[in-house]
């Protein structure tokens, strides 16, 4: 029988198209009774041809034994080492750098090396872009908003252009022609996002990009579970569902093929990062050259920690292994004690800002790790048809649980000697966009912000004036016109009045 391994993690039969015969049916409602999860059939024999068939063909892609038994690991989690205080420590400075203190020399020879991998088609980039714009009071997948910018670009634009324009440095550096030199782009959305994402990259004519070098595909979802672990239908037809986290991206590489076209391609660097952060250098040189050069399987972007009660998640040694450990699972003290060598700063201070590198040999290998990534709960008030009265319920208390995964839980998986960290400025590379218009801390006017000044920074130090009513008002540059602040030359000397962009050559 026609296989096909799903998210969590299971062979199941492929999901068919066409009615199911009754023999089928009655098959997979076996599957279902045996695991205690019958309910799910409750209305089937009253649904019409259609809505049997889309009832039908998502049953089919659920292991219900497989789900039990997942539930029942992540409510019930083992005792081990739960009352050990784990032993935390800063990375070890062998496996960091920091844009901050780094040498010159250093910083253009990673910068280079980037290049020079890039020129030799050899990175790759993964968007993660499941979400939507829910709290900034779009429907619309994430990167598709626009954050005001003169412009009018959306995140998917500017992050686009970064590629393209880092295809063409790649290309200058190493002779070749523009149309030879490829960074692939993998975008993972979610089920609510795929499909309106595929239309907005067609509509915009994939930002300059080839078709063929951008990979659309989706992250797996897992069935939402009642509080004594049933698995909750959303209506008559169909079964409530969850995306399964940041670290469904592991699994959904493998089974979505990407991994597979990036060994097609001969990728061997790859760039991941989130698609809510506007600064983002996307495919960033200096990144993967520094990452190639330590030989490492992960290696991850960290911003200084602004205070010790910034509510973020540190990159830490954990038992002598990298790790996430998120703010509120470390003490005060711990949050609050300074580096011994440097007592300006805090002894634990790389916040995480979801930007990695992997090597391609690291994916490959997902197979062989990722049934031991942890499942986490979420509980939460989920909207549920009850099984007896067919209505659509709408709990006032959370009343069941989702289940995901988180990216960085498989950092624990290596050695220190595979992992590094590479520390760098907030103002240049990260503004996350979280919060409605108007909230003032990550949301559509602070990202807005954050390019204007970032733009007039280059250009001032290109040498160009800038003009403006005393309100220090920025200047968007386009991504296809600088990468990183170079190539402004040409606006030396020249005067802008602010707000302004600059697009082109002037």
């Amino acid at each position: 029988m026609d296989k096909v391994k799903q998210a969590v993690g299971q062979y199941v039969s492929r999901p068919k198209t066409t009615p199911p015969s009754s023999e089928d049916v009655q098959a997979l409602r076996k599957t279902y009774d045996d695991a205690g999860q019958g309910h799910v059939f409750s209305f089937f024999d009253n649904l019409n041809d259609a809505e049997k068939v889309a009832l039908y063909v998502q049953l089919s892609t659920i292991d219900p034994a497989h789900i039990n038994t997942l539930v029942k690991k992540v409510l019930n989690p083992p005792e081990t080492a739960a009352a050990a205080t784990p032993t935390l420590e800063p990375l070890p400075t062998s496996a960091t750098s920091s844009v901050l203190d780094s040498k010159d020399t250093d910083l253009k020879s990673w910068y280079e090396a980037g290049l020079d991998l890039i020129a030799a088609n050899t990175v790759g980039v993964v968007l993660m872009a499941g979400g939507q714009g829910t709290r900034l009071g779009s429907s619309a997948p994430k990167g598709c908003y626009d954050i005001g910018l003169p412009s009018k670009k959306s995140l998917f634009q500017l992050q686009g252009e970064r590629i393209l324009k880092v295809q063409r440095l790649g290309a200058k550096k190493a002779e070749r022609s523009e149309d030879d030199v490829v960074v692939p782009w993998y975008v993972m959305t979610s089920g609510p996002t795929r499909v309106p994402t595929e239309e907005f990259f067609e509509k915009n004519g994939y930002f300059g990009l080839k078709k063929e070098n951008v990979f659309i595909f989706e992250q797996g979802v897992l069935p939402c579970i009642s509080n004594d672990g049933k698995i909750l239908l959303e209506n008559k037809s169909k079964v409530a569902v969850a995306p399964d986290g940041n670290g469904g991206i592991y699994q959904a590489l493998i089974t979505s093929g990407a991994v597979a076209d990036m060994e097609k391609r001969g990728i061997k660097h790859i760039h991941a990062y989130c698609v809510d952060n506007c600064l983002v250098r996307v495919a960033d040189p200096t990144f993967i050259g520094f990452s190639a050069s330590k030989s490492v399987d992960i290696a991850t972007k960290v911003v200084r920690k602004r205070n010790a009660k910034e509510s973020v998640g540190l990159i830490l040694q954990k038992n002598g292994k990298p790790d996430v450990v998120e703010y509120s699972e470390i003490d005060s003290a711990t949050a609050e004690a300074k580096d011994s060598t440097n007592p300006d700063l805090l002894k634990f201070r790389a916040a995480n800002i979801v930007n990695h590198y992997y090597s391609y040999g690291f994916l490959e290998s997902i197979p062989q790790w990722s049934n031991r990534l942890p499942h986490h709960v979420a509980r939460k008030k989920i909207p549920y048809c009850d099984t007896e009265s067919g209505q659509t319920v709408k709990p006032e208390k959370p009343n069941g649980i989702k289940m995901e995964q988180f990216v960085f839980d498989c950092f624990p998986f290596l050695t220190m000697d595979k992992f590094a960290c590479m520390e760098v400025r907030r103002e240049d590379e990260f503004s996350p966009l979280k919060n409605a218009p108007g909230t003032g801390e990550d949301d559509p006017d602070t990202s807005r912000r954050d390019i204007m000044d970032q733009g007039r920074k280059w250009i001032e130090a290109a040498g160009c004036v800038v003009e403006d009513d005393g309100n220090k008002t920025g200047v968007e540059v386009s991504p296809l016109i600088s990468y990183g602040g170079e190539g402004l030359e040409f606006i030396s000397g020249k005067k802008i009045k602010a707000p302004a962009v600059i697009e082109k050559d002037i």
